[in-house]
């Protein structure tokens, strides 16, 4: 497919703005502190379920995602993929909300190289040279945290695992980006109203008016950034696309250690270094090839 400067321009910036979003969105989770992780899941499941319904009412496709609830085989997996969806969205508030952030992103950095092997062992795709090498550094740098704490980083490895394998889910769903984010609020829905009624509104009305407004306007904080990258993937050939979603967990260590104060210790750092190094080698590649190409 032939692509044209201005669809590269414009799909170049819609890409760049969905990341900015999702690399600053610690600095709009931290914001609905005191509120508990798992309060702020329930919040934003019901807050994006509207929001995704106008969209898709908007562009003429909320008919065509209803009947997609009929299907069985369709309802079980969007289940599952809920389940993921909603760890890894309580994880990563978990960890902004307890100064870990910077673990946070270190998963979203591995979450490319996760996403790899997950597609070798579920879907049996090929593993060239350098895909393998990228994933035995991620698996060295986990190593190395493990023998330099005597832990496992799991707010990174839960992080990475459970959007890598989400992806692997969303692959046998036929649904796209924002039928699926409809299918997987309306699966959340029930379980976040029933939270929200035995909690006493989950947080809501109790620590003041800033703290409400993030939490009603969770939704559209959750939604804007899958607009924008739905249209940019629709604009760019996907190894561009794939290539600006490195932005955002760059933008996430950024904002951990600048903006939240978080520090970088050595083994961190060097975790860092060698999840980085695999990225570049991976991307590199694709880069290589899409010239190519």
């Amino acid at each position: 497919m032939q692509y044209t400067p201005h669809q590269l321009k414009n799909g170049l910036s819609l890409a760049i703005v969905a990341n900015i979003i999702w690399g600053v969105s610690a600095l709009y989770w931290v914001e609905t502190w005191p509120v508990r992780p798992q309060d702020v899941v329930a919040h934003r499941a019901i807050w994006s379920l509207p929001v995704a319904t106008i969209v898709l009412l908007w562009v003429g496709r909320f008919r065509a995602t209803w009947l997609l609830l009929r299907i069985p085989r369709m309802l079980a997996w969007s289940a599952l993929g809920t389940v993921l969806l909603s760890l890894n969205w309580g994880v990563f508030v978990y960890a902004v909300s307890s100064g870990r952030a910077t673990e946070a992103s270190l998963g979203y950095f591995m979450l490319p190289l996760l996403t790899i092997l997950v597609g070798r062992l579920a879907f049996r795709e090929v593993m060239g040279s350098a895909q393998w090498i990228a994933v035995l550094l991620a698996v060295m740098a986990v190593a190395m945290q493990l023998w330099a704490y005597g832990s496992l980083p799991w707010i990174s490895l839960v992080v990475a695992s459970s959007f890598a394998l989400y992806g692997a889910i969303r692959k046998k769903i036929e649904a796209d980006t924002m039928q699926g984010l409809f299918i997987e609020t309306l699966c959340m829905a029930p379980f976040a109203l029933g939270w929200l009624w035995l909690t006493g509104g989950a947080g809501l009305g109790q620590h003041g008016l800033k703290v409400d407004a993030f939490l009603l306007l969770a939704g559209i904080y959750t939604t804007a950034p899958l607009l924008t990258y739905i249209a940019a993937s629709r604009l760019l050939p996907l190894n561009v696309v794939g290539l600006t979603s490195y932005l955002g967990p760059s933008l996430q260590l950024l904002v951990a250690q600048t903006a939240l104060g978080e520090s970088l210790d050595k083994v961190t750092a060097i975790s860092f270094a060698l999840v980085w190094a695999g990225v570049l080698l991976v991307s590199g590649q694709g880069l290589a090839r899409f010239r190519r190409g």
